[in-house]
Parts: structure tokens; sequence; C-alpha cells
């Protein structure tokens, strides 16, 4: 069965396999995850000397993959804006957009097929940082199937990322203000949905903060956190939360979500729900039947 891709994502590989600065992106992504590699190690090393007095360090290995894997948490969260805020804007810039939309592709083909190619272009990298990220798994004692999971972390993350920098990109005409844009989105989602948490713990005097916590299921931030909790001891950062606090202190969705594996879970589906609509507010906004209402020439009145 022959598979069908996305013209997009095809294009899109072909000119990367074809240039050099894949390969240079490649080399700079493994050279940044040795030295984040060799630091953390040296930093294990130095705290098994002085807790234990000697050097035998494989025992704190396991703490290499958390600490590997927010480096490439936050190098993905730098790059996926990059690669897609230019996405709309730049085929903007270089007058090719009209083009593309007189293909039979629709708007949110066009729109999937650039989000994908971020996405596939994420996948080499991190594929580029396994061998590394392999020396916590031998040494450090973890489960293979972690490391899947991992990678549909990364995926997750890429995806809405990727669509908010397609949004940004649609929704701005130069691409250096599309790049800002996605990072002032990005401050949206880290920073501002632990706001009503914050307002409702100080109305409740820091006695409870209620349902307000349900706000950080769209926090990426969160659910990282949340995952690496999960993997590194199966327990939740949630969990004291649900001892300490009543069920009327944390709001009965909240109580129980906190539970197990079922806060990553929503969260997963929050932030994948957020994505799509992201890039079907895209898909709008490129549609030309959309971007084109309303306008008239200047001078002109309406008959």
């Amino acid at each position: 069965m022959r598979i069908k891709w996305n013209p997009i994502v095809k294009k899109d590989l072909r000119v990367a396999a074809r240039s050099m600065r894949i390969s240079w992106g490649l080399f700079a992504y493994e050279a940044l995850l040795t030295m984040v590699f060799l630091i953390a190690l040296a930093v294990i090393q130095a705290d098994s000397r002085s807790i234990y007095g000697s050097g035998n360090v494989y025992n704190h290995l396991i703490y290499l993959f958390p600490v590997i894997a927010i480096a490439q948490v936050f190098i993905v969260t730098l790059i996926v804006p990059i690669l897609t805020a230019s996405a709309i804007s730049g085929e903007r810039e270089r007058q090719t957009l009209d083009i593309m939309l007189t293909t039979c592709m629709s708007p949110f083909s066009i729109v999937l097929g650039k989000v994908s190619s971020a996405v596939v272009h994420i996948l080499f990298f991190v594929t580029a940082g396994m061998p590394i990220m392999a020396l916590a798994f031998v040494a450090g004692g973890l489960n293979w199937m972690n490391l899947f999971y991992f990678v549909l972390a990364i995926i997750l993350l890429s995806v809405l990322a990727g669509s908010i920098g397609i949004f940004c990109s649609a929704l701005c005409r130069r691409t250096i203000t599309a790049v800002i844009l996605s990072f002032a989105f990005y401050f949206v989602f880290g920073i501002l949905t632990g706001v009503p948490v914050v307002i409702d713990g100080a109305l409740r005097q820091w006695e409870g903060v209620g349902d307000s916590m349900l706000f950080l299921l769209f926090n990426p931030i969160v659910f990282f956190e949340e995952f690496f909790m999960q993997l590194m001891s199966e327990e939740s950062i949630f969990g004291s939360v649900g001892y300490v606090f009543s069920k009327s202190d944390v709001g009965f969705l909240t109580y129980h979500l906190a539970k197990g594996k079922l806060w990553m879970l929503v969260s997963a589906a929050c932030l994948t729900a957020t994505a799509v609509l992201f890039m079907l507010a895209a898909a709008w906004k490129v549609n030309p039947i959309h971007s084109s209402a309303g306008r008239r020439p200047s001078g002109k009145r309406a008959k």
C-alpha cells in the first residue's frame, strides 16, 4: 500500500535533505546536549563524592534522564516557533502564498502540512539525541518504555508549539513579528494560566485553591513537571495537595484528577485540543475567502 504524504511535508523534506542547514543544526544540537550531559555528570559525581566519599555515581545516573530531557524540551520550545512562524508569513513575503492557495490543497491541509513538517524536523533532532539519552537508561535502570513516552510528549509539545507558530504566522505579515507573538503566547500558557490559582489562593488566605487549578491543565510546564514525576517516582506533583487539603479546598474535579496518571492524560488531551483550535484558526485566517472579507479598495464605496 502506498502512503500518501502531504505535499508540503514531502517538499520540505526534500529541501532539507539537499541543504547543509539541517546538518549544521544537528551538529549544534548534539554539541549542546553533550555539553549538558558532561556538566550534569560532573555535578552528579561531585555530589556523590561529597555525600558518600567515593566516585561511584552509577546509582545516580538515573537523574541524567530528566536533565537531558528538560534540555531537549527547552530546545524544542525555542526551535519550533522559528520553524513555523515563517511558514505563512514567509510565503507571503516571497509572494508565493497566492500560488499555494490556487492548488487543490485546502487551507487546513496547508496548515497541517507546515506543522507536520516542523514535527518531522524535531523528530530528527530527538532521534539524533537518543545515543546520549540511552546512557541514562542503560546505566540508570530506567524502563525503555519511558523513552517512548518521552518521544510522545515531545511530539505533543511540537504540535502545540507548531500550531501556535503557524497561527501567529497567519496572523502577522512579517516573520519577526510572528516569532515575537509566538513567545508571547508561550508566556500566556506558561505564566498566566497560573494567575487564577494565585488569585484564588489569595482570596482564600492560602487555605485552599479550589478548582482554579484546572487552568493548569493547559499549562505545558505543569504537564512536563507531572510527566517527569510520573516517570521517575510514579507520584503526582498534586498528590500532596490531595492529602493535605479536603475536596472542598481543592475542588471535586481537582481532587480526583490529582490521583494517578489522570491529570497528565487529561492535560495532554487539553493541550492537543488547544493545538487543533490554533490550527483551525490559522486555516480560517489563511483561507482567502475569510482573509479578504471586509476589505474594500480605498476611496470606493460599497454598492
